[in-house]
C-alpha cells in the first residue's frame, strides 16, 4: 500500500509539472495568462466535486470556520495559478517552476513571526541557500539576459507565496472538514476571482478553439486527477517522502520547458535550481516539529489527507 500510494504522489507531482509545459504551449499559442489558470481551476472545480459527491461523509460544510479558511485557501490558489502562468508568459517554466518550489521558504518566515515554528541553524543555512540559488536561477546580477524579465521573476515568488498562502489555509481548514469538501469551496473561490479577468468572451472562445483539448488537459493534469490522487496518495506516505517526491514537479517543469518549448538554461542558472531544489528538500525532510505541510496535509495530524 505505502508503494502504491507513493507512485500516486510521484504521478501528481509528475502531472504538476506537465501542466505548467501545457500552459506555456498554450500561452505561446496567444491565450493569456488569466485565461489558462481559470481553465486549470474550472475543471479542477468539476472532478473535486464530483469526488465530493462520491464522498459526502464529514464534508463540514455547516462550519464557519471550514468556509473561512477554505475560501483563504481560494484567494492563496488563486494567486498561485496566475502568477505561476504570468511568471511563465514573462520568462520561462523552468524559472518559474523553482520559484514556486520555494513556497515552503515562506511558511517557515510566516511561521517564524507568528511563533508557529523555532528557527535553528539548519533551517536559516537552508534559506540562505535558497537565496543564492534564487540569484543564480534568476541572474538578478544580469537582469538584460535573454527571455528572462523582472516581472517574470516577481511573479514567480509571489507564485511561491500565493501557494504558502493556500497551504496555511488548507492546514487551518482542514480539522473542520474534508479535503474535497475544502477543494470544492477553494476553487470555487478562484473561479468567482478569475472568471472576469479571464474574460467571458474569451473563456467561449477557448472552447470553440482547436486548443481546447490542450485546456482540457491542463485542467485535468494540473488541478483535476492530480489534486485528488495527490490526497489519497498521501495517506500512507511519509512527510518525509512526499517531501522529497514533490521534486518531480519542478524538474518535469524544467525538462517540459527545455525539450518541448526550446528554452535553455545557462550553467549558473541550473546551479541556483540545484541549490533551491536540495535546500528546499531539506526544509521539509528535517523539520522537527511536524507543524507545518510541505504540501497542503502533509505534516502534522494527517488530518488533512485522512
Amino acid at each position: 500500500m505505502a508503494r502504491v500510494s507513493t507512485a500516486l504522489v510521484i504521478v501528481a507531482a509528475l502531472c504538476w509539472g506537465l501542466s505548467g509545459g501545457l500552459g506555456g504551449v498554450l500561452m505561446a499559442e496567444g491565450w493569456g495568462a488569466l485565461l489558462v489558470s481559470f481553465y486549470r481551476g474550472a475543471i479542477g472545480l468539476l472532478f473535486v466535486l464530483v469526488w465530493l459527491a462520491l464522498q459526502p461523509a464529514g464534508h463540514g460544510l455547516r462550519s464557519r470556520r471550514l468556509w473561512l479558511w477554505s475560501t483563504i485557501a481560494g484567494l492563496g490558489v488563486a494567486g498561485n495559478f496566475a502568477f505561476y502562468f504570468l511568471s511563465i508568459s514573462r520568462g520561462s517554466v523552468a524559472v518559474a517552476a523553482t520559484l514556486m518550489y520555494c513556497a515552503p521558504v515562506f511558511v517557515y518566515l510566516v511561521s517564524f513571526v507568528f511563533r508557529l515554528e523555532q528557527p535553528s541553524r539548519l533551517k536559516l543555512a537552508a534559506m540562505a541557500v535558497v537565496m543564492l540559488g534564487i540569484v543564480l536561477l534568476t541572474r538578478v546580477y544580469d537582469m538584460g539576459g535573454e527571455g528572462l524579465t523582472m516581472m517574470g521573476v516577481v511573479a514567480g515568488l509571489l507564485a511561491g507565496l500565493s501557494y504558502a498562502v493556500f497551504i496555511f489555509g488548507f492546514k487551518y481548514a482542514a480539522p473542520h472538514g474534508s479535503p474535497q469538501a475544502i477543494l470544492s469551496i477553494a476553487f470555487a473561490v478562484l473561479v468567482m476571482l478569475l472568471m472576469a479577468p479571464a474574460n467571458a468572451g474569451q473563456i467561449v472562445a477557448a472552447i470553440r478553439s482547436p486548443d481546447w483539448p490542450l485546456f482540457a488537459g491542463l485542467g485535468v493534469l494540473g488541478a483535476g486527477l492530480s489534486f485528488v490522487i495527490y490526497v489519497i496518495g498521501l495517506r500512507d506516505v511519509p512527510p518525509a517522502v512526499a517531501s522529497i517526491v514533490a521534486m518531480v514537479e519542478p524538474v518535469t517543469a524544467s525538462l517540459f520547458g527545455v525539450v518541448i518549448l526550446q528554452e535553455s538554461l545557462a550553467a549558473p542558472q541550473g546551479a541556483g535550481m540545484a541549490l533551491i531544489l536540495v535546500a528546499v528538500t531539506a526544509l521539509s525532510f528535517y523539520s522537527r516539529s511536524g507543524r507545518l505541510p510541505s504540501r497542503w496535509g502533509v505534516h502534522g495530524s494527517g488530518r488533512a489527507c485522512q
